[in-house]
C-alpha cells in the first residue's frame, strides 16, 4: 500500500476515489516513562521513551488506515494527514491517520 501527503501521484493515474479511510491509535505512557521524560526535559535533550510512544502510535495508526483502504480495494492512500494529541491529562498519546483511498494505474 502507497501512502502518501500528496493530493495525487506524478507520472500515475489515478482511476477511482473510494473514500475516506482512518486510524486510531492510543497509547498509555507508564509512569517510570513519564518520570525520566520530565527529568530530560528540565536538563534539555529529547524525550527517548515519548519518541518511542509517538512513532508507535503513528505506526499502528497508519496500518489500520492501510488496512481499512485495502479492504475497500484501493492501492494508494492520498492526502494522508496525521494528528497527534495528548490525552487523559498527558498520560496518553493519541495520532489519527486519515486520508483518501484510491486506486491507480
Amino acid at each position: 500500500m502507497l501512502i502518501v501527503t500528496t493530493p495525487s501521484l506524478e507520472g500515475h493515474r489515478v482511476t477511482g476515489y473510494l473514500g475516506l479511510v482512518s486510524g486510531e491509535a492510543i497509547v498509555g505512557a507508564n509512569v517510570v516513562k513519564d518520570f525520566f521524560a520530565g527529568v530530560r526535559d528540565i536538563v534539555g535533550g529529547r524525550s527517548g521513551a515519548w519518541e518511542g510512544e509517538l512513532r508507535k502510535a503513528k505506526d499502528i495508526a497508519l496500518k489500520e488506515m492501510a488496512d481499512q483502504a485495502t479492504a475497500l480495494g484501493a492501492n494508494v492512500v492520498l492526502a494522508v494527514d496525521l494528528d497527534y494529541e495528548t490525552v487523559g491529562g498527558g498520560t496518553m498519546l493519541m495520532v489519527t491517520a486519515s486520508g483518501t483511498a484510491a486506486v491507480y494505474e
